[in-house]
């Protein structure tokens, strides 16, 4: 695919998103539309995933740390062709296959079962060493936050991935600086977090999180290297796309009402009008 056609792709998912949230009342918006670009690189361009064989023993594996974006995870795996996108309706719905955070075996696709911050890691680390022992190729992709960056069973993960040599497992962190309670440099000060990794003894690579270029190079140099795991440290706007949301720590978590989806829905429809015209920067 091109970088336009990536581009349209992540905005059809951003809208997905809006719609799907504003029916629900309740979820997250800021990392969900952050991250976008990101998880529109994976699932059609560089993850070897099949959504007609989604349980193929040589899959890459693509885990959700923080599982509060989801909204970002089902409307991309949707799109992907894994269930009918109808089902995007039924988010955070009493009993429905798309709570609010993802359930292992609820839907094809979901890899595990999030919640608890700071844990992916380890389950990625745990599947890339299991991987390895099975002599397999596949690549271990896992979405993290910054914010879950403050919990210490996440830096176990990292020293583990770290003395295994786990080369094929490939983080990527949704650098956008908030977390519910505001910035996170605030809450509890993360940077310089690449350098951290690097003194843990990962190979780090620092991008723009929306340029799809940088995105997929990063993608393939990390898949490339060998000898030690990969940090994608992707900077990112939460609530991209969205005038109102962009940078706003308080959609974290917050919904948009009746008013506020419309107006999303409308700023997504200029982004488009602009991809297509070919004056957005991607």
């Amino acid at each position: 695919m091109t970088n336009q056609e990536l581009a349209l792709y992540a905005n059809t998912i951003r809208h997905d998103i809006i719609k799907a949230l504003g029916k629900a009342g309740s979820g997250h918006p800021g990392g969900s539309l952050g991250m976008a670009d990101i998880f529109t690189a994976l699932y059609f361009s560089e993850a070897h995933v099949d959504p007609k064989n989604p349980n193929d023993p040589n899959r890459d594996r693509i885990v959700l740390s923080n599982g509060h974006i989801c909204p970002v995870l089902y409307a991309t795996l949707a799109r992907a062709g894994y269930f009918p996108l109808e089902e995007m309706q039924t988010l955070r719905v009493l009993g429905s296959k798309m709570q609010g955070h993802p359930h292992r075996g609820a839907l094809p696709g979901l890899e595990t079962t999030s919640g608890p911050l700071g844990s992916g890691l380890s389950q990625a680390a745990g599947m890339a060493l299991g991987l390895r022992m099975d002599k397999s190729a596949a690549r271990v992709f896992c979405l993290t936050s910054d914010g879950e960056h403050q919990e210490g069973n996440h830096w176990e993960a990292v020293m583990l991935a770290s003395k295994y040599k786990l080369d094929r497992l490939i983080q990527i962190m949704d650098r956008n600086y908030i977390q519910i309670d505001g910035t996170t440099e605030d809450v509890m000060p993360l940077d310089p977090v690449a350098d951290k990794y690097r003194a843990f003894g990962w190979n780090v690579i620092e991008i723009d999180g929306h340029n799809f270029t940088q995105i997929l190079e990063a993608i393939r140099s990390a898949s490339a290297h060998t000898g030690t795991p990969t940090l994608i440290n992707a900077r990112t706007i939460p609530g991209k796309g969205v005038s109102y949301m962009e940078g706003k720590f308080t959609w974290h978590g917050k919904t948009p009402n009746a008013e506020d989806t419309q107006k999303a829905l409308a700023d997504l429809d200029a982004v488009r009008d602009a991809i297509e015209n070919g004056t957005y920067v991607y």
